[in-house]
């Protein structure tokens, strides 16, 4: 009688402990450790410090041309959605996400497919998003898999099974949605907002992992006027805005991308959006820096306190987010070491940051053609031109509404000490839309470009001809021509550039994110680069775009992983030293 009842207490126990067995737990400590760890790829950006450095060596400069396929796995993305996401890996499991919301799980040695979840979103809807249904990726932790979904939910799924853990409403309206990858600080899913467009305040969330219950909401912009502010930040910030219309109309803000980690100093860094409307004129009408748009962001994990901020563009205009991608690093500065952050906006200036407590270090032209400001002064306030803050009657602005950096992440090597940065130059043609009405579930940016002369008040000039001529701002004509995408190698110790390429047959605006190893291997694009020089080492056609790069090890071999091509043919590719499978051919759509 007593062995029964032993079997049937400690039966389950056993079979409990041989699972969480199978299961490598990924915890604090991982996470705090993971720029040390060799073989795997735990967070986003492989480290909290988001530097996309892995310091794998066993490919090199020596030997990266011996790359080949190891195998590949069709991911079925979802019709109407493009892949950006960057995977992780641990204990052998490659863990990802794709458009939609739809989660996977394969063997990072094999391909073969061991889960798949659908959150089986109607397509509708949101076919009016900016910018399409995409998500750049996955956190796990104590045996969880963590994600935003399109449709505003954040869900955990257990890591072996794929089975829905807990799931919970993020957004306050149907209007929010979650495209940015988690991530995991101190036992909380940190989440930011998307759809600055859609009539949305922006903000950001922490929710216990074990849980699922919201532990604090940090909103990057004002609400009601009426009503009290719902954190002492936002008094602050509400004195940078005028008139009373941008609560009705969201305020913008959103967190879509650009998040990092210092667990010495114990803050979480955080990039915010642009402003909803983008055109200032509508949302603010008598001007403000409109806090805390196109800003970086300080908060203290714990209780989602801000520490400091530092706004980038003031006042934003031209959808010039502060979302890009953020790395953390300790560098040599004039002598002395500094814990900086650094940061490559859209509006196309390089800056680098005292991470403690905000101070602007130095800040740099990364693009070469800048036409919406001069420079930066003393404390990293830009220096407006004259005319970029486009009225009625079009004008021409560089960077475009697209950046000179998006959401691409940049890498940083510690053994070169250079940040590689995926880019563009472009320019955009901006102007006040004259019959812009507000309506909620629209793109409401505001702006067109009219073919009349219009006043102050939006009104044609009667007697002047259609077609008005589009005008740039004052010293435009003394900027170089735009030249489309490049990569480019940064020295954050100088804020100055060390090489650039300007890569050909790539995706036509700027590549995926960047990688860069202990090997001194860049990898962009599906070419290997010598993260010195620049010089191409190795390249192969994949037929299409590709997204987030990663490397990790197993048993003795390195790979290296990405995923590329559109739907419905989107593959995740792997490769490695000597493999030698066949690049499967593309698909085409019925």
């Amino acid at each position: 009688m007593s062995r029964t009842r032993l079997t049937v207490v400690f039966g389950p126990l056993l079979v409990t402990a041989i699972l969480i067995a199978q299961t490598k737990i990924v915890g604090d400590r991982e996470l705090r450790e993971a720029a040390r760890n060799t073989n795997e790829w735990l967070t986003y950006g492989h480290d909290y410090a988001e530097t996309h450095y892995s310091p794998l060596q066993q490919i090199d400069i020596t030997n990266v041309k011996r790359l080949g396929l190891a195998w590949s796995w069709a991911t079925g993305n979802p019709e109407r959605s493009r892949v950006e996401g960057t995977p992780v890996v641990a204990d052998g499991v490659l863990y990802g996400s794709l458009g939609w919301g739809v989660l996977f799980a394969v063997d990072a040695r094999t391909g073969k497919e061991l889960w798949r979840w659908d959150p089986d979103i109607s397509h509708d809807y949101f076919l009016k998003i900016c910018c399409g249904p995409s998500n750049r990726g996955v956190a796990i932790y104590n045996g969880k898999v963590f994600a935003g979904i399109p449709d505003g939910r954040v869900v955990a799924l257990d890591q072996r099974t794929g089975k829905v853990v807990w799931s919970v409403q993020d957004g306050p309206s149907k209007d929010n949605t979650l495209t940015s990858a988690v991530r995991i600080v101190k036992g909380k899913v940190i989440v930011g907002s998307s759809g600055a467009e859609q009539a949305v305040r922006g903000y950001f969330s922490a929710y216990d992992a074990e849980t699922g219950k919201r532990v604090w909401r940090f909103w990057t912009v004002p609400g009601d006027p009426s009503k009290p502010f719902e954190h002492p930040e936002l008094e602050m910030a509400a004195k940078t805005w005028t008139g009373d219309v941008w609560h009705k109309m969201g305020g913008g803000g959103t967190v879509w991308d650009g998040m990092a980690y210092d667990p010495d100093v114990d803050l979480l860094y955080v990039g915010t959006g642009n402003g909803g409307p983008w055109d200032r004129n509508i949302r603010s009408p008598q001007g403000g820096d409109n806090l805390f748009l196109a800003s970086i962001i300080a908060v203290k994990p714990d209780t989602g306190k801000m520490a400091w901020y530092f706004q980038e563009t003031p006042g934003d205009t031209w959808d010039y987010t502060a979302t890009q991608p953020i790395v953390l690093a300790d560098i040599a500065i004039n002598g002395k070491m500094r814990k900086v952050l650094m940061h490559a906006p859209k509006n196309g200036f390089f800056y680098v940051l005292d991470r403690t407590n905000g101070e602007f270090i130095s800040g740099s032209k990364l693009a070469k053609r800048i036409t919406w400001a001069t420079g930066l002064d003393a404390k990293g306030r830009p220096i407006e031109a004259e005319g970029a803050r486009y009225k009625y009657n079009p004008v021409r602005i560089s960077p475009s509404n697209l950046g000179t950096h998006n959401w691409q992440a940049m890498a940083y090597s510690p053994v070169t000490g250079l940040v590689y940065i995926p880019g563009s130059e472009s320019s955009a043609v901006f102007a006040r839309d004259p019959a812009f009405e507000f309506a909620h579930g629209n793109q409401n940016a505001g702006t067109s470009t009219p073919q009349r002369p219009r006043d102050d008040q939006g009104k044609a000039i009667p007697g002047q001809v259609p077609n008005v001529p589009i005008v740039e701002p004052a010293g435009a004509e003394n900027q170089p021509a735009d030249t489309g995408p490049f990569l480019a190698a940064w020295d954050p110790k100088t804020n100055s550039e060390r090489w650039r390429i300007q890569p050909t047959g790539g995706f036509l605006s700027r590549g995926g994110s960047a990688l860069v190893t202990g090997g001194n291997i860049l990898f962009h694009d599906a070419k290997a680069y010598n993260a010195v020089t620049g010089e191409v080492l190795w390249e192969v056609n994949l037929d299409g775009p590709s997204a987030g790069p990663i490397t990790y090890m197993l048993d003795g071999k390195q790979y290296i992983a990405v995923m590329a091509r559109g739907t419905p043919d989107n593959r995740l590719f792997v490769f490695a030293l000597d493999a030698k499978e066949p690049i499967p051919s593309l698909v085409l759509a019925k």
